[in-house]
């Protein structure tokens, strides 16, 4: 690796995950207990449970990351507005929304443009934290650049690889590609199907600052094991 990350370090870059369908309160509950016993940077769910994490971990360190226009990222600009300012309002310290699929597939790129710069601003006003979800599965490597090109000139703090709901999840080859594209004025998270030690710091070495997981504990735990 380029840096030792100690494993408190490595802890503090995940987005600790729970966007099932189904969760229930102690499911968050857990979640949010997790993230706290283990130094994680963030819960990441779907923006309804915003208030309920935000209450649970008022006063720590660890933020409440709010999914918008997940998984598909196929609502309006307007509508993606609405439910980050939604988010903001309820307590969301980060937002993390899905770009607007087909318009990029389709070389829309002045929409991608007006969709990102909208919601990177709104966030910017609120002092929270921006991401911006390609879902690489669905892209080829040069939609993938142009939208990592336009993220460069807009400014979002992060670009992520995927939502974790699509056909496939993070790559060290996309992560390396997205973070060669935005250099060091865009970070990069890497998410979906990061489920190991290895993959997590594998990730890590391509140029991913922050890892989306619902492995957190796993990996941190299998991280201290190999410490001893």
């Amino acid at each position: 690796m380029k840096k030792n990350y100690s494993i408190e370090e490595l802890a503090f870059m995940v987005d600790h995950t729970q966007l099932a369908a189904y969760a229930q309160p102690e499911a968050f509950d857990k979640l949010c207990k997790e993230a706290m016993d283990y130094g994680f940077r963030m819960v990441a769910i779907n923006s309804c449970q915003t208030a309920y994490c935000k209450n649970i971990l008022k006063g720590t360190n660890v933020h409440v990351g709010a999914a918008i226009s997940f998984p598909l990222g196929q609502t309006t600009i307007k509508a993606k507005l609405a439910e980050t300012a939604d988010a903001i309002e309820n307590g969301a310290d980060e937002i993390d929304y899905v770009l607007n699929i087909p318009h990029l597939i389709t070389g829309d790129t002045d929409y991608i443009r007006r969709e990102m710069e909208s919601i990177v601003k709104m966030c910017r006003e609120a002092n929270v934290i921006s991401k911006v979800i390609f879902e690489n599965c669905y892209l080829t490597k040069d939609q993938i650049v142009t939208a990592a090109t336009i993220a460069r000139e807009v400014g979002p703090d992060f670009i992520k690889t995927s939502t974790g709901f699509g056909t496939g999840g993070a790559t060290v080859e996309d992560v390396a590609l997205m973070k060669k594209t935005v250099g060091d004025l865009v970070k990069v998270k890497a998410a979906g199907g990061i489920r190991t030690p290895e993959a997590m710091l594998a990730m890590v070495e391509a140029g991913a600052e922050r890892i989306g997981t619902s492995s957190g504990v796993k990996i941190i735990d299998a991280l201290r094991a190999q410490a001893r």
